[in-house]
């Protein structure tokens, strides 16, 4: 599969210019966006995690945001001409990425690195979850068929239609690039395959609600994003961190926006349907309803629940339900002054989910600007659904895609979102320019 990838990248890069290779893009985001609802219904179906309508709207916003933010952007031959130095920079292809997809979003991730590829005149190998092939393996197929009459070689594009951890491992040391979506194993087999890597660190996004703010608008925009796709994206909500003094009000918002307050005792069920005695996450809950992990912890929600909150009883590693939780688990901390509630999301991504994403609902620009100058996070959204921007919007500047580098935080190689521009090599042409003056050292050490 490789050598054939290497031949096809080669033909490729030389047949096809920026316009053609826009075309090419153009078509592979179009065919997902125009198969949205059967491949959301064959996803959930496979996986049996999720919602149908949340993965119809995923597939068809990032089809749609992949396209408009790499419609217009250069990633063949010159890129640049510095008007100062004059330096030239020229765009090369790495040649063959390996990419390993997750079972938790076997659509869109397959999709935007097969993009990114495209824009970038690489080669691309999926090697999907094996949860999850068969509808990895139709939206490959789609992109095939519909980028196939622009004169793109069969091989440019290719599955493995049968993954095994062997093979992914044998996949990433024959590449030259390793682009790794998913677990926490996975990602650190990339980093140890021997080629360049680009993986992802664990979510678990903190919220902060201000005082100043709209409780039931910040508290219907968080409820949104935790219950996303049944909470199995890494920028759904995690934690609402809230004011003591605002507890009657956020709690009466969370319940008007359909969240369950489970009690004390109910809230020890929920930590052990969970974390059994602070263990890995129960796979069983990954991509449940909340009505269905209710049940399985033996509590009674109205049919109208769509979020459970638990409240916490320390923060960080004090308490498991501070952790991840790919489903629609809230956890609930209160604080006494804004500063507090940042070193409380900052304990809890210390303690899983260093590096990745939080959330702010406020007003107050210093508060948002405290915040970020001082998590150990690669993003913050502010006064928006974190599950469905921090991955990229047409709105807020972050590059749309399904691959979130969490920086050296989360052993990280990217602490910003994955993009066709990390798939480039780019020559750098230097010349001196002689009407640049060059000051002497009085003139360097007077600076």
């Amino acid at each position: 599969m490789v050598a054939l990838a290497r031949e096809a990248q080669r033909e490729y890069q030389a047949t096809h210019n920026q316009q053609s290779v826009d075309n090419i893009c153009r078509a592979a985001a179009k065919v997902i966006y125009e198969n949205a609802e059967i491949l959301a219904r064959e996803a959930v179906d496979e996986t049996g995690m999720g919602v149908y309508e949340d993965k119809v709207s995923k597939n068809k916003g990032k089809s749609k945001g992949v396209w408009y933010n790499l419609h217009d952007k250069k990633s063949i031959g010159i890129l640049n001409i510095d008007e100062r130095t004059g330096m030239i920079e020229i765009a090369k292809p790495m040649g063959v990425v390996g990419a390993v997809t997750p079972t938790t979003n076997p659509i869109v991730t397959p999709m935007s690195n097969i993009i990114f590829a495209l824009k970038t005149c690489n080669a691309i190998i999926i090697s999907p979850h094996p949860r999850s092939k068969k509808c990895s393996m139709h939206a490959v197929e789609l992109i095939k068929e519909a980028i196939a009459p622009f004169n793109v070689p069969d091989a440019m594009v290719q599955v493995i239609e049968e993954p095994t951890l062997d093979r992914t491992i044998e996949l990433m040391s024959a590449v030259d690039v390793v682009v790794a979506t998913g677990g926490m194993g996975m990602v650190k087999s990339a980093y140890s395959s021997g080629k360049p890597s680009y993986g992802v660190g664990a979510g678990n996004v903190q919220v902060i609600l201000d005082s100043d703010i709209d409780f039931d608008d910040a508290t219907n925009k968080l409820i949104t994003g935790r219950a996303y796709d049944n909470g199995i994206i890494c920028t759904g909500e995690q934690s609402v961190i809230y004011n003591k003094a605002d507890k009657d009000a956020v709690f009466a918002a969370l319940k008007k926006n359909g969240a369950y307050i489970c009690s004390q005792e109910e809230g020890e069920k929920m930590r052990d349907i969970l974390f059994h005695d602070n263990g890995p996450i129960n796979k069983d809950v990954v991509g449940q309803s909340a009505i269905k992990i209710a049940a399985m912890a033996g509590i009674k929600v109205p049919e109208t629940t769509r979020v459970i909150v638990v409240e916490a009883h320390g923060v960080g590693a004090e308490d498991s339900i501070c952790r991840e939780k790919m489903c629609p688990v809230l956890c609930a901390l209160p604080y006494n002054h804004f500063e507090e509630a940042v070193e409380i999301a900052r304990k809890n991504l210390a303690n899983e989910g260093n590096g990745h994403s939080c959330a702010v609902h406020s007003n107050s620009q210093a508060h948002i600007i405290l915040a970020g100058s001082v998590l150990t996070c690669s993003r913050v959204v502010v006064n928006a659904p974190s599950a469905t921007t921090a991955g990229g919007h047409i709105q807020n500047g972050l590059a749309v895609t399904n691959t979130l580098g969490c920086g050296s935080w989360g052993n990280n190689s990217l602490s910003e979102n994955f993009t066709y521009k990390h798939l480039l090599n780019i020559t750098r042409i230097a010349p001196l320019n002689p009407s640049i003056h060059i000051p002497d050292d009085n003139e360097i050490w007077s600076m």
